[in-house]
């Protein structure tokens, strides 16, 4: 394992030592074929209400809008000439893996909690090197991008993953982190993204787009993120650091102000699904948008 794996493990926290062993379990039953896909540029609208965020995962498709039917045990698409099967029925890898992450996903941030409070002066710390914390309620924190004093406000509409995603970006690729959170290269807008806030807008477009809230995959988009997250346990988090700097590009492109963040989020979102429907990307290094971390 090399020093970029060991810095992952160390970040989060599970415990669970990171498997890059590829997964190919056959499911038997009936498979339908299909021989090209792309990915489909309708973005559902987004919605900060998480009483209503499974309805949205009901309602959205990623990719095509071809569903995967309920009574298939796997969909098979052509990829570099070869049939490649991916299973609606989850490997005991997955499963274990997808536990982990809905379980990450259904907590939310509690203030009162010292593991919490820890996690934001950890975030202040990698964001902020040297720089002393006056507190967790603090006009600092206005620097970062949040909304007001106190930032635990601003976690509401994805919990507390979303700060786990901010500490693990500044942790793993700190270069990227700082150049997005101190809007370096391109030319900026006078009244640019809130760098906090858009992260934790990415995140809850992630889990919508992965559409994470389904007990199996409905979706090509869903199919290939678990068999990413076979490659590397590691992937949501890895996709969230693409994501950060592929909206900070597309937002670099459109010149564009802060009344549109949503529009830019939303071809993010397109983006990502055009580049993990592509042929060769099997695992979330095979991402074209990868190669932007650093």
């Amino acid at each position: 394992m090399d020093r970029k794996e060991d810095r992952i493990l160390g970040i989060i926290g599970f415990g669970a030592e990171m498997s890059m062993v590829r997964t190919h379990t056959e499911s038997q039953g009936t498979c339908v074929s299909f021989r090209s896909f792309s990915a489909s540029p309708s973005i559902s609208q987004r919605t900060h209400s998480s009483a209503s965020s499974s309805s949205d995962a009901d309602d959205a498709t990623n990719g095509t809008h071809t569903w995967i039917g309920k009574g298939l045990n796997c969909v098979c698409f052509k990829r570099k000439g070869n049939y490649e099967r991916i299973c609606t029925n989850l490997t005991p890898l997955q499963e274990e893996r997808m536990k982990r992450l809905k379980h990450r996903m259904q907590v939310y941030f509690d203030a009162s909690r010292p593991d919490h409070q820890g996690a934001l002066r950890a975030l202040w710390s990698a964001t902020y090197p040297g720089q002393e914390l006056h507190g967790l309620i603090s006009d600092q924190w206005k620097e970062m991008g949040w909304q007001g004093r106190d930032p635990s406000t601003d976690f509401r509409g994805a919990g507390f993953i979303s700060l786990e995603n901010l500490l693990f970006f500044a942790k793993t690729y700190s270069t990227s982190f700082q150049r997005l959170l101190k809007k370096q290269g391109g030319n900026r807008a006078a009244w640019e993204y809130p760098f906090a806030v858009a992260g934790v807008n990415i995140t809850f477009m992630i889990m919508q787009m992965l559409d994470l809230h389904a007990s199996k995959p409905r979706t090509f988009v869903r199919a290939v993120f678990l068999q990413m997250l076979s490659e590397n346990e590691w992937t949501f988090d890895l996709l969230y650091c693409v994501a950060f700097l592929v909206m900070d590009k597309q937002w670099l492109e459109r010149n564009a102000t802060y009344m549109e963040f949503n529009d830019v989020l939303k071809s993010t979102r397109a983006q990502l699904e055009r580049e993990l429907l592509m042929d060769d990307v099997l695992r979330i290094e095979d991402m074209p948008s990868f190669s932007l971390l650093c």
